[in-house]
């Protein structure tokens, strides 16, 4: 008797020792497949630059490049081409400038070239693995200005303009680097034709994407200092 009530314990065990034995195999299965996603969505990327005059890019608040030509260089046109390893979705972060001398937005001052600058800027990037272009600048950046001078272009030519050329300036606003800044409030950039920005020195050592364009905000002679942001979806 006791021999039969035993055996439908000793099935039960057994059955229960299966179920364990299925789910332990399973386990790493679903670890592995998502281990397989993570790193399909990670990749090395390359960046293009060309920019009139200073460019710094940053992959969030990781800053990844800083122009080599420092901004304090006049007429410091040229490009970069630089790689950085990161992950779908990227958000990457510009701080970009234009030369000015001091805050009234000349240069040459006090020579008889005096002048407001102008900028310019583009960029692509390219996933290396695919050798596919995924992202270009063009109008849909958003970009803000936290410097701009002169306030009346009139002062352009005033042998003092220190006294006369006003600017606007602001800090960079608190966490713009971060994924979930609102850019809402900022403006889409504004796309140039060559003729426009004149790019040079460098500008024609990069074979551009079609759809590529020069950007800068809604004034390339007095918007001096200007921060972009993009994020490129995985394709």
């Amino acid at each position: 008797m006791s021999i039969h009530s035993s055996v439908p314990a000793i099935f039960a065990l057994l059955g229960l020792l299966a179920g364990c034995s299925s789910s332990t195999t399973e386990a790493p299965a679903s670890s592995a497949r998502a281990s397989a996603s993570a790193t399909a969505a990670r990749g090395e990327f390359t960046v293009e630059v060309w920019a009139d005059n200073w460019f710094a890019m940053y992959l969030d608040d990781t800053l990844v490049l800083e122009d080599s030509v420092p901004i304090t260089t006049e007429r410091s046109f040229n490009s970069e081409t630089f790689s950085f390893d990161g992950s779908y979705p990227l958000h990457l972060n510009f701080v970009i400038k234009d030369y000015k001398q001091n805050d009234t937005g000349l240069e040459y001052i006090g020579q008889p070239k005096q002048q407001m600058g102008d900028g310019g800027f583009i960029a692509q990037v390219t996933n290396n693995k695919t050798g596919s272009v995924v992202a270009v600048t063009d109008r849909s950046w958003r970009c803000l200005v936290i410097h701009e001078a002169p306030l009346d272009k009139g002062c352009e030519k005033d042998p003092n303009p220190s006294e006369t050329c006003k600017f606007s300036s602001s800090e960079e606003p608190q966490g713009w680097k971060s994924a979930t800044f609102d850019t809402s409030e900022w403006s889409q950039a504004t796309e140039y034709s060559k003729d426009e920005v004149r790019p040079k020195d460098g500008y024609d050592q990069i074979t551009w994407d079609d759809r590529a364009r020069l950007i800068w905000t809604s004034d390339l002679e007095t918007h001096n200092t200007l921060l972009c942001k993009v994020t490129i979806e995985a394709p």
